[in-house]
């Protein structure tokens, strides 16, 4: 299971990472076409691996929005992680921070940094990933939303200092 993310705004809807069902996409699709209700869609990418359904969305929703992937609306902010091949997005009205494939759920309201093994091919390893994500400790982040595992939906501040710390002992164990 991949997650994706519907952001609703008044004046644009988000999608983050969308990924269509494979059952009763008809419906689905009608029932976001209800959504939009004619709005400007937004369609953002965390990472690269994570573009899924981002074609047939756009193409879709290209009459309501002139560029519908990677506009950045008012209102979401991108967290580029340098290094590590992936943006996150910051939604301050919600206090939310959407994450692609570098901050993981692991159930519990914890959350854990993506395995060494996932970083083969960008320039950090997983002490250089906490040090990039420990910025964003300076939000009020209360939810944590991410494609694999369970969202943390209350504490997550602390679920994040958390697995940024146990990244940074695992570290220096090692080294």
């Amino acid at each position: 299971m991949v997650g994706s993310v519907l952001y609703d705004m008044p004046d644009v809807v988000v999608l983050i990472d969308p990924l269509l069902p494979s059952e009763d996409r008809a419906g689905f699709l009608t029932g976001l076409d209800e959504l939009v209700a004619g709005r400007p869609v937004s369609i953002l990418t965390t990472i690269h691996w994570h573009r899924r359904d981002r074609e047939e969305l756009a193409e879709r929703y290209s009459g309501n929005s002139g560029m519908a992937w990677n506009r950045v609306p008012s209102g979401v902010q991108p967290r580029p992680l340098l290094g590590a091949g992936e943006t996150l997005f910051w939604l301050p009205d919600v206090r939310a921070l959407v994450a692609g494939d570098r901050i993981l759920g692991a159930g519990n309201g914890e959350l854990r940094l993506c395995p060494e093994s996932w970083l083969s091919d960008v320039r950090v390893d997983r002490a250089g990933l906490a040090g990039l994500l420990r910025p964003l400790l300076t939000l009020p982040i209360e939810r944590v939303v991410t494609s694999h595992g369970d969202p943390v939906l209350h504490s997550a501040h602390t679920a994040l200092g958390r697995a940024i710390a146990e990244a940074d002992a695992q570290a220096a164990a090692a080294g």
